[in-house]
């Protein structure tokens, strides 16, 4: 099923809220624009603030199939684009040679058969750009920070006018280009030529009630004050320079763990026992147990009216 474009940035912010992901009117007014002008959506920041979340939320909402291109060192067009079924072409040659028509065929067809759409795979950009029916699907171009100059530069070109060129077939174009979004964790610079293209918007990590209110919409069993004291927790673990800062995603899985663990509170024992669903590097753990637990916990505890 699909939805009707949204006529403000209020429509987005409601829309989205229905489908399980709150956001800021910064974020909302960035994926208006996106939708209205038919823009590439190029999301930046830590990670875990929520990035790939909104074009999976994008998907659900706007009824268009979910595409994810997952960027990684070493990506090439052929991986992110196209390949030939070999294995599938080799059995219908020998097909063709044990029914004796390969004998009586000229070479030119055969190879016409073989270079056929029926033997061919289509990876995330070619099946986001060929024709579908009901709503424009949603690419998603995760972690682009990953893959490197050459393959940004193939990006910049195919975004540019949603075309993709299959040598044995033609080019295809997108008939409805599909509604992009790239996300990047900042690990390298991306370059401006592909930022230029995309309207631009860093997601931040969220403050301290709406974080509150977004492990209260994902984890609807933890009591009030419980999520209000992890939130808490995070917000100030972020503060301390951490290699890997927790992320919502973190936050959300303390809030279940502690529930699961059937407490309703923190302590600083508790606190000591679970860090581990929270923050996932030794040395990071190690810092936050010097900064004082105790003294995090009791913020964390006034912070929830407790």
């Amino acid at each position: 099923m699909t939805t009707a474009a949204p006529e403000s940035v209020d429509d987005v912010m409601s829309a989205l809220s229905e489908h399980g992901y709150l956001c800021d009117e910064g974020l909302a007014t960035s994926i208006f624009l996106a939708i209205t002008l038919g823009r590439p959506l190029f999301l930046e920041g830590e990670a875990g603030v929520g990035k790939t979340e909104v074009a999976k939320v994008l998907s659900r909402w706007l009824g268009g199939s979910f595409i994810r291109l997952q960027c990684y060192e070493g990506i090439d067009a052929a991986q992110a684009v196209y390949e030939w079924d070999y294995s599938r072409q080799l059995l219908h040659l020998r097909t063709a040679e044990a029914s004796g028509r390969a004998t009586g065929t000229d070479e030119s067809t055969l190879e016409s058969e073989l270079y056929n759409e029926r033997f061919l795979i289509r990876r995330p950009l070619l099946e986001a750009m060929s024709p579908t029916d009901g709503a424009r699907p949603v690419l998603l171009i995760d972690e682009v920070d990953r893959a490197d100059d050459e393959f940004e530069a193939f990006l910049l070109e195919a975004l540019s006018d949603y075309s993709i060129t299959v040598p044995e077939l033609g080019t295809i174009t997108a008939e409805r280009p599909p509604l992009v979004v790239l996300t990047s964790n900042r690990t390298r610079d991306v370059h401006d030529a592909l930022k230029r293209r995309c309207l631009y918007h860093w997601v931040d990590h969220p403050d301290f009630e709406r974080e509150v209110a977004i492990v209260r919409l994902r984890a609807p069993h933890v009591g009030e004050p419980l999520a209000r004291q992890v939130s808490s927790m995070t917000e100030q673990m972020r503060g301390f320079g951490l290699y890997k800062p927790p992320g919502v995603a973190e936050t959300i899985d303390w809030a279940l763990s502690v529930a699961a663990l059937g407490r309703a509170d923190l302590d600083e024992s508790l606190v000591e026992t679970t860090l581990g669903t929270v923050l996932k590097y030794r040395e990071d753990q190690k810092r936050v147990s010097d900064q004082g637990v105790h003294e995090m916990v009791k913020a964390a505890l006034l912070r929830s009216g407790g």
